[in-house]
């Protein structure tokens, strides 16, 4: 499913975009629906086959979008949905993926999150997911919102080890993971999925990330979003809503930083010296 650009490894082996799209906020203004499936079925064509949603996403909106825009295309997409932490008890969270199944049209996920820890056991949750992994409702399964103490929990639960993946908020302005999740991760062949890449469009308005972009004739956005891609074991998930956008996140896989590059970022944006509470948004 990788249309021959950059991948990483699940760890059964299973080949996945590098970049993929998000689809946070879609579906949620009529007026922009028709640019919204265009960008999704643009990022497609170009190999961006690994598209997220989550079932909280405009309350089941997105998810309804995404199955429009995904008409004769399911066949070459990673499909990735996410599970609200009250609706992933063992037998809620059936109910809960039948519903996402529906509105996406499709008769299975290719990865099925649990979007954050709530008030459910984890082995409940790990129960229910692999009851739809058997009958095949989904094919693999991971967390989101995880930190390190929570993965090692999780780990010690029957069928915990089954995890793919942790979906995080990681950027170049938010580096936390760094100190302990991300070798975590990288220990049990996980990559890790960092949503936000390009912190929501809130990165700070004077950077190196300027002088790096205005030197490669990009945007800041573009060069963070590289940073980001650059970063082993990592895969991405931007949004765009619109074609234009997409066709700018899809060229930040051909930007290499140097070393030179990196160790400027590294002086502003500093990598974690000691452990930082997981952040989210």
């Amino acid at each position: 499913m990788t249309n021959d650009i950059a991948s990483v490894s699940l760890p059964d082996g299973e080949r996945i975009p590098k970049l993929g799209q998000g689809t946070w906020e879609m579906g949620e203004q009529p007026s922009r629906r028709a640019a919204e499936i265009a960008a999704l079925r643009a990022g497609i064509e170009l190999g961006m086959t690994l598209i997220d949603t989550a079932e909280m996403y405009g309350e089941g909106a997105t998810e309804t979008l995404l199955g429009e825009a995904l008409a004769g295309l399911r066949e070459r997409v990673f499909l990735v949905s996410k599970v609200y932490p009250h609706n992933a008890g063992r037998r809620a969270v059936q109910a809960a993926c039948e519903q996402s199944l529906k509105r996406l049209k499709t008769e299975h996920l290719d990865l099925y999150l649990l979007h954050w820890r709530g008030s459910v056991p984890l082995a409940e949750t790990v129960e229910g997911f692999e009851a739809l992994r058997r009958a095949g409702k989904i094919r693999h399964w991971g967390v989101s919102n995880f930190d390190t103490d929570d993965m090692d929990e999780l780990m010690s639960v029957p069928g915990g080890e089954a995890c793919v993946t942790n979906q995080i908020l990681y950027n170049v302005a938010r580096r936390g993971p760094e100190f302990d999740l991300l070798p975590w991760l990288a220990e049990h062949k996980m990559p890790a999925m960092a949503y936000s890449p390009v912190d929501h469009a809130r990165l700070p308005k004077r950077s190196p990330l300027d002088d790096i972009a205005a030197a490669r004739g990009l945007s800041v956005f573009q060069v963070a979003l590289a940073w980001v891609l650059q970063q082993p074991g990592v895969f991405a998930i931007p949004k765009a809503g619109r074609v234009e956008h997409v066709h700018d996140n899809f060229r930040a896989l051909e930007l290499k930083l140097s070393a030179d590059e990196c160790a400027a970022i590294d002086t502003y944006f500093k990598p974690p010296r000691s452990k930082r509470s997981l952040e989210m948004l």
